[in-house]
């Protein structure tokens, strides 16, 4: 198991915002939501594009290149052409400090 990774102070990213960080080599949207914070890779599974400047509307990523769409929660996908999910990484708040890691 990694460790946890410091990738933003809690406030940083704001609310509906995105930051992208590297997590032990990969490429890593981190989203907050309602004060929330998620991880997913930043890459889309239908062609390989970059999610991190999709639209966010509520829960949901839209990738801009074909409009797939992913649960930032989960990484599940809410529409094609996309079928796959998007890799998740575990987020938690130590010390006011956002971080991940890669399991």
């Amino acid at each position: 198991m990694s460790d946890w990774i410091d990738v933003a102070a809690v406030g940083e990213i704001g609310e509906g915002g995105v930051k992208l960080v590297d997590v032990g080599g990969d490429e890593v949207a981190v989203f907050n939501i309602a004060g929330d914070y998620y991880a997913l890779a930043d890459v889309c599974t239908h062609d390989g594009g970059t999610l991190a400047d999709g639209t966010v509307e509520g829960h949901e990523i839209e990738c801009p290149r074909h409009g797939a769409r992913f649960d930032i929660r989960t990484g599940k996908v809410t529409a094609p052409p996309a079928y796959e999910a998007v890799q998740t990484y575990p987020v938690r708040i130590n010390d006011c400090r956002v971080q991940v890691r890669k399991d």
